[in-house]
């Protein structure tokens, strides 16, 4: 063997034996949080909410905005919520929330949002936009829900429970 070859090899396997150790040092490094507090942090951060029409309950996730965080602290409140383009349910709020716009480009139906700073709209059908808004949550399964609100008016629940 030519000791060019023998550098070469030796080096090899030097480089794997750093790398190995590197390997077990990293894996046995203490964490500062335990997986179930990390999973439990990234679930609690999940705000929950639901909307009644009616007699039917429909369960919704607050979006991880101001706006959305604003709006859960008025919960309960009834609103009667007219209807528009027949695709949503709008109301204007009394008082402005924080406004962080965006445009979604596909509205969905379920989609929770707000227009300016004061008009909360619940959209029951999806569809292209170029308009912004602020995402307040949405419906988590709102298949039924253009059904229950139908193309009227209609007075919707907001809950934290």
């Amino acid at each position: 063997m030519s000791q060019s070859h023998a550098l070469n090899l030796k080096q090899f396997f030097l480089s794997l034996l750093f790398i190995t150790t590197l390997n077990d040092a990293y894996a046995t490094q203490p964490t500062t949080e335990s997986s179930t507090t990390q999973t439990t942090s990234i679930q609690s951060k999940k705000t929950h909410m639901w909307i009644t029409i009616g007699e039917r309950r429909f369960a919704a996730t607050l979006a991880n905005t101001d706006a959305a965080k604003e709006f859960a602290t008025l919960l309960p409140m009834t609103l009667d919520m007219e209807d528009l383009n027949s695709n949503e349910k709008k109301f204007d709020l009394s008082n402005a929330l924080t406004k962080n716009t965006y445009q979604p480009g596909i509205i969905h139906n379920g989609d929770i949002m707000l227009w300016g700073s004061r008009t909360l709209v619940v959209f029951y059908k999806t569809f292209d936009t170029s308009y912004s808004y602020t995402r307040i949550g949405h419906i988590e399964d709102a298949t039924e829900l253009s059904r229950e609100l139908g193309h009227s008016s209609v007075v919707i629940k907001f809950s934290k429970d």
